[in-house]
């Protein structure tokens, strides 16, 4: 990372989940599939579902107040916020805007980021370096998505992987003399991607018509081997490229918090940099893939687990649609 005037740390984090919860033998209700076949590929027992009528920037902004105020920092001197985000309230106008109003942060600005499950990554680095450059004091990055509402309850191979939920973290410039806060990054998009985990229907290629949605188009396609096969490859690759950038050992990180998209390919990769099991955060069982919420979500249960404490060194990673991949170095702040 280039050198800055400054070093945005992470000083305060929140997170939300919608109380309803969907089991794997709900599912099994709904589609051909058991609560065994979904264990064994994925990892996933339960995930939180949000109620008709609550949307992403609801539990953003739920997200948002828990991390605000377990800093006692005012929305008001909020000055800057980003939302990270695939299911947007709507089109127009930003969620960013929704969230904004809401927690009458009346002198902030901010926009909306979409980088499908790498998107909370792409906005922590954005943040951190607006923080970085001396242009923000503050920014609040969010990572909310509500993935009920764009995914196909018929369709079994995807219906079974995803959840609701969100996360939000405060960057602030670190003191003179603080070694922590956000080290360094790598980030990677490869459009090539682009057909195997996508959402056909709803934008200006294909709008909304009566023949988009009778053939089910506006909910999320995934062709599941392909997506697999990459995730496995990428996450390692970018995590072993910024560890031997920054001459680091998977043997120095206090933990490792990836993207939880499958058990298998965080396993995957935790095996393949040689991470012992107890360091890799793997909550996917109880949340299933949250998509711009799971890492902050995994934030959180590192920190109950006592692996996140003041001057831990952690690495954040993530590959998702589009496709993005990325990973960051982070020496702990809280």
């Amino acid at each position: 990372m280039p050198s800055s005037p400054y070093r945005a740390r992470i000083t305060a984090l929140g997170t939300y989940v919608p109380p309803r919860l969907l089991t794997n033998d709900d599912l099994s209700q709904m589609v051909a599939t058991n609560d065994e076949w979904i264990r064994t590929r994925t990892g996933i027992i339960e995930r939180h579902l949000v109620e008709p009528g609550m949307a992403t920037s609801d539990m953003a902004v739920a997200a948002a107040r828990a991390c605000l105020e377990s800093r006692g920092f005012d929305p008001a001197r909020l000055r800057m916020l980003i939302m990270a985000t695939v299911t947007p309230d709507m089109m127009f106008p930003s969620t960013a805007c929704l969230v904004q109003h809401k927690l009458g942060a009346k002198n902030c600005w901010g926009f909306d980021l979409s980088a499908a499950c790498s998107g909370f990554l792409y906005a922590l680095t954005t943040g951190a370096q607006l923080v970085a450059s001396g242009a923000a004091e503050h920014v609040l990055v969010i990572g909310a998505d509500t993935m009920s509402s764009i995914i196909d309850y018929q369709d079994r191979a995807t219906c079974v992987l995803f959840g609701d939920g969100a996360g939000a973290v405060l960057l602030e410039r670190a003191e003179a003399g603080d070694e922590t806060g956000l080290l360094d990054f790598e980030h990677q998009i490869e459009g090539e991607g682009a057909a195997y985990l996508y959402m056909p229907a709803g934008g200006s290629r294909r709008p909304a018509s009566a023949e988009t949605v009778a053939k089910r188009m506006h909910y999320v396609h995934q062709e599941g081997q392909q997506v697999f096969k990459y995730a496995v490859r990428k996450m390692y690759e970018v995590c072993h490229g910024l560890l031997e950038r920054n001459h680091i050992t998977p043997a120095q990180l206090d933990c490792f918090i990836p993207h939880q998209a499958n058990m298998r390919i965080i396993t995957a990769t935790g095996e393949r940099l040689g991470l012992d099991a107890e360091r890799i955060i793997i909550n996917i069982g109880r949340y299933g893939n949250t998509t711009a919420a799971t890492i902050p979500l995994a934030m959180a249960d590192a920190r109950a687990r006592g692996l996140l404490r003041p001057g831990s060194l952690a690495m954040l990673a993530a590959v998702g649609a589009g496709y993005t991949a990325g990973a960051s170095l982070v020496r702990w702040s809280i």
